[in-house]
Protein backbone atom coordinates (compact mmCIF):
# COMPACT_ATOMS: atom_id res chain seq x y z
CA UNK A 1 0.00 0.00 0.00
CA UNK A 2 2.93 2.59 0.83
CA UNK A 3 4.27 1.63 -2.59
CA UNK A 4 1.30 2.19 -4.31
CA UNK A 5 0.58 5.63 -2.14
CA UNK A 6 4.26 7.02 -3.79
CA UNK A 7 3.06 5.94 -7.08
CA UNK A 8 -0.22 7.67 -6.70
CA UNK A 9 1.32 11.12 -5.54
CA UNK A 10 3.80 10.51 -8.70
CA UNK A 11 1.18 9.53 -11.24
CA UNK A 12 2.51 6.17 -11.80
CA UNK A 13 5.81 6.56 -11.05
CA UNK A 14 7.99 5.73 -8.27
CA UNK A 15 11.08 7.04 -6.78
CA UNK A 16 13.59 7.66 -3.71
CA UNK A 17 10.99 9.09 -1.26
CA UNK A 18 8.60 5.99 -2.21
CA UNK A 19 11.74 3.60 -1.19
CA UNK A 20 11.56 6.54 2.15
CA UNK A 21 7.71 6.14 2.50
CA UNK A 22 7.62 2.01 2.21
CA UNK A 23 11.01 1.72 5.03
CA UNK A 24 8.93 3.91 7.14
CA UNK A 25 5.98 1.39 6.74
CA UNK A 26 7.78 -1.63 7.26
CA UNK A 27 9.66 0.09 10.37
CA UNK A 28 6.30 0.96 11.80
CA UNK A 29 4.46 -1.95 11.81
CA UNK A 30 7.50 -4.05 12.40
CA UNK A 31 8.37 -2.22 15.80
CA UNK A 32 4.19 -2.60 16.77
CA UNK A 33 4.13 -6.67 15.83
CA UNK A 34 7.56 -7.36 18.21
CA UNK A 35 7.09 -4.66 20.74
CA UNK A 36 4.26 -2.68 21.50
CA UNK A 37 1.84 -0.11 19.15
CA UNK A 38 2.56 2.92 21.22
CA UNK A 39 6.67 3.14 19.88
CA UNK A 40 4.73 1.89 16.36
CA UNK A 41 2.88 5.11 16.44
CA UNK A 42 5.71 7.53 17.44
CA UNK A 43 7.91 5.65 14.68
CA UNK A 44 4.76 6.51 12.27
CA UNK A 45 4.83 10.33 13.23
CA UNK A 46 8.99 10.65 13.30
CA UNK A 47 8.56 8.77 9.69
CA UNK A 48 5.69 10.78 8.72
CA UNK A 49 8.08 14.15 9.22
CA UNK A 50 10.92 12.48 7.54
CA UNK A 51 9.06 11.18 4.65
CA UNK A 52 8.08 14.91 4.08
CA UNK A 53 11.25 16.11 4.35
CA UNK A 54 12.81 13.45 1.36
CA UNK A 55 9.60 14.52 -0.33
CA UNK A 56 10.61 18.47 -0.25
CA UNK A 57 14.34 17.82 -1.12
CA UNK A 58 12.86 15.96 -3.93
CA UNK A 59 10.87 18.96 -5.06
CA UNK A 60 7.55 17.05 -5.38
CA UNK A 61 4.65 18.89 -6.54
CA UNK A 62 2.44 17.66 -2.61
CA UNK A 63 4.80 16.81 -0.38
CA UNK A 64 2.22 16.79 2.16
CA UNK A 65 -0.08 14.19 0.42
CA UNK A 66 3.28 12.11 0.04
CA UNK A 67 4.26 12.15 3.87
CA UNK A 68 0.22 11.75 4.64
CA UNK A 69 0.94 8.30 3.59
CA UNK A 70 3.20 6.95 6.03
CA UNK A 71 0.26 7.54 8.46
CA UNK A 72 -2.84 6.74 6.12
CA UNK A 73 -1.06 2.77 5.82
CA UNK A 74 0.59 2.56 9.33
CA UNK A 75 -2.16 3.83 11.81
CA UNK A 76 -4.77 1.04 10.69
CA UNK A 77 -1.83 -1.77 10.61
CA UNK A 78 -1.24 -0.94 14.30
CA UNK A 79 -4.66 -0.38 14.81
CA UNK A 80 -4.91 -3.65 13.95
CA UNK A 81 -2.36 -5.37 15.53
CA UNK A 82 -3.23 -3.73 18.68
CA UNK A 83 -6.80 -5.50 18.69
CA UNK A 84 -5.64 -8.73 17.59
CA UNK A 85 -4.15 -8.93 21.08
CA UNK A 86 -7.12 -8.61 23.04
CA UNK A 87 -6.87 -13.06 23.80
CA UNK A 88 -10.79 -12.94 24.55
CA UNK A 89 -12.56 -10.89 21.70
CA UNK A 90 -9.54 -9.79 19.64
CA UNK A 91 -10.38 -12.26 16.45
CA UNK A 92 -14.23 -11.55 16.90
CA UNK A 93 -13.21 -8.05 16.80
CA UNK A 94 -11.20 -7.72 13.68
CA UNK A 95 -13.64 -10.21 12.01
CA UNK A 96 -16.77 -7.99 13.00
CA UNK A 97 -14.83 -5.04 11.55
CA UNK A 98 -14.00 -6.72 8.62
CA UNK A 99 -17.84 -7.78 8.02
CA UNK A 100 -19.27 -4.62 8.15
CA UNK A 101 -16.89 -2.99 6.25
CA UNK A 102 -17.58 -5.42 3.44
CA UNK A 103 -21.08 -5.61 4.30
CA UNK A 104 -21.20 -1.79 3.80
CA UNK A 105 -19.20 -1.82 0.71
CA UNK A 106 -21.61 -4.09 -1.06
CA UNK A 107 -24.86 -2.37 1.02
CA UNK A 108 -23.83 1.13 -0.55
CA UNK A 109 -22.86 -0.02 -4.27
CA UNK A 110 -26.03 -2.58 -4.72
CA UNK A 111 -28.36 0.84 -3.25
CA UNK A 112 -26.67 3.13 -5.27
CA UNK A 113 -26.70 1.31 -8.37
CA UNK A 114 -30.09 0.15 -8.22
CA UNK A 115 -31.28 3.64 -6.55
CA UNK A 116 -29.36 6.28 -8.15
CA UNK A 117 -30.41 10.07 -6.62
CA UNK A 118 -28.37 12.58 -5.48
CA UNK A 119 -24.54 12.64 -5.59
CA UNK A 120 -22.67 12.43 -1.89
CA UNK A 121 -19.80 14.17 -2.75
CA UNK A 122 -19.91 14.86 -6.62
CA UNK A 123 -16.74 16.70 -6.55
CA UNK A 124 -14.50 13.99 -4.70
CA UNK A 125 -16.35 10.75 -6.66
CA UNK A 126 -19.08 11.19 -8.83
CA UNK A 127 -20.43 8.25 -8.53
CA UNK A 128 -21.20 7.99 -4.98
CA UNK A 129 -24.82 8.44 -3.71
CA UNK A 130 -26.95 9.66 -0.35
CA UNK A 131 -29.01 6.56 -1.40
CA UNK A 132 -25.54 4.29 -1.50
CA UNK A 133 -24.33 5.78 1.79
CA UNK A 134 -28.11 5.08 3.68
CA UNK A 135 -27.75 1.38 2.08
CA UNK A 136 -24.17 0.49 3.23
CA UNK A 137 -25.32 1.60 6.27
CA UNK A 138 -28.14 -0.17 7.00
CA UNK A 139 -26.20 -3.16 5.57
CA UNK A 140 -23.61 -2.12 8.67
CA UNK A 141 -26.39 -1.92 11.13
CA UNK A 142 -27.52 -5.46 9.72
CA UNK A 143 -24.12 -7.28 10.12
CA UNK A 144 -23.96 -5.53 13.76
CA UNK A 145 -27.19 -7.31 14.44
CA UNK A 146 -26.35 -10.76 13.31
CA UNK A 147 -23.14 -10.32 14.89
CA UNK A 148 -24.97 -9.56 18.79
CA UNK A 149 -26.97 -12.38 17.76
CA UNK A 150 -24.07 -14.63 16.95
CA UNK A 151 -22.36 -13.79 19.91
CA UNK A 152 -25.02 -13.28 22.56
CA UNK A 153 -24.40 -9.80 23.37
CA UNK A 154 -27.24 -8.24 25.11
CA UNK A 155 -28.44 -5.58 24.52
CA UNK A 156 -27.48 -5.82 20.65
CA UNK A 157 -28.46 -1.98 20.08
CA UNK A 158 -24.80 -0.32 20.96
CA UNK A 159 -23.74 -2.89 18.34
CA UNK A 160 -26.16 -1.96 15.80
CA UNK A 161 -25.44 2.01 16.38
CA UNK A 162 -21.64 1.79 16.40
CA UNK A 163 -21.66 -0.62 13.32
CA UNK A 164 -24.30 1.79 11.39
CA UNK A 165 -21.69 4.74 12.66
CA UNK A 166 -18.62 2.94 11.11
CA UNK A 167 -20.07 2.78 8.12
CA UNK A 168 -20.03 6.42 7.37
CA UNK A 169 -16.77 6.26 8.53
CA UNK A 170 -15.71 3.56 5.91
CA UNK A 171 -17.44 5.78 2.88
CA UNK A 172 -15.68 9.11 4.06
CA UNK A 173 -12.48 6.49 3.93
CA UNK A 174 -13.79 5.37 0.23
CA UNK A 175 -14.23 9.50 -0.47
CA UNK A 176 -10.99 10.26 0.77
CA UNK A 177 -8.70 8.07 -1.93
CA UNK A 178 -11.79 8.98 -4.29
CA UNK A 179 -10.15 12.53 -3.85
CA UNK A 180 -6.36 11.79 -3.53
CA UNK A 181 -6.92 9.83 -7.09
CA UNK A 182 -8.74 12.71 -8.33
CA UNK A 183 -6.49 14.86 -7.39
CA UNK A 184 -3.51 13.63 -9.12
CA UNK A 185 -5.57 12.29 -11.94
CA UNK A 186 -5.11 8.74 -11.53
CA UNK A 187 -7.64 6.01 -11.84
CA UNK A 188 -6.70 3.29 -9.97
CA UNK A 189 -3.62 2.98 -7.29
CA UNK A 190 -2.17 0.05 -8.99
CA UNK A 191 -3.15 -2.73 -11.40
CA UNK A 192 -2.24 -5.91 -8.62
CA UNK A 193 -5.50 -6.88 -8.66
CA UNK A 194 -6.65 -7.24 -11.97
CA UNK A 195 -9.90 -5.55 -12.81
CA UNK A 196 -10.09 -4.52 -9.28
CA UNK A 197 -7.29 -1.45 -9.26
CA UNK A 198 -4.80 -2.16 -6.08
CA UNK A 199 -4.69 -2.36 -2.12
CA UNK A 200 -5.52 0.86 -1.67
CA UNK A 201 -8.54 1.04 -3.85
CA UNK A 202 -9.92 -2.25 -2.21
CA UNK A 203 -9.21 -1.66 1.59
CA UNK A 204 -9.80 2.58 1.60
CA UNK A 205 -12.96 2.17 3.54
CA UNK A 206 -11.34 -0.39 5.89
CA UNK A 207 -7.80 2.28 6.50
CA UNK A 208 -10.31 4.23 7.79
CA UNK A 209 -12.68 1.99 9.82
CA UNK A 210 -9.73 0.48 11.80
CA UNK A 211 -8.15 3.16 13.35
CA UNK A 212 -11.97 4.31 14.62
CA UNK A 213 -12.42 1.12 16.15
CA UNK A 214 -9.22 1.05 17.99
CA UNK A 215 -9.90 4.56 19.45
CA UNK A 216 -13.53 3.56 20.52
CA UNK A 217 -12.23 0.81 22.13
CA UNK A 218 -9.24 2.61 23.58
CA UNK A 219 -12.01 5.00 25.48
CA UNK A 220 -13.87 2.63 26.59
CA UNK A 221 -11.37 0.63 27.77
CA UNK A 222 -12.69 -2.69 26.31
CA UNK A 223 -13.45 -4.79 23.04
CA UNK A 224 -16.89 -3.14 21.44
CA UNK A 225 -17.92 -6.19 21.69
CA UNK A 226 -18.80 -6.06 25.57
CA UNK A 227 -20.32 -2.88 25.58
CA UNK A 228 -23.63 -2.53 27.07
Amino acid sequence: MAWEWERLCRRGQFGDTGIVLVAVVLTTVAAAALTSPGLGVAIALLGTAIVFWAARNQRYLEPRWTAFGALWVALPCISLLWLARDAPMGRATLLWTLAVVWATDIGAYAVGRTLGGPRLAPRWSPRKTWAGLGGGTACAALTGWATASLLQVSPALPLILVSAGLAIVGQFGDLAESLAKRRFGVKDSSGLIPGHGGLLDRLDGLLAVMPAVALLTLIQGSSILTWR
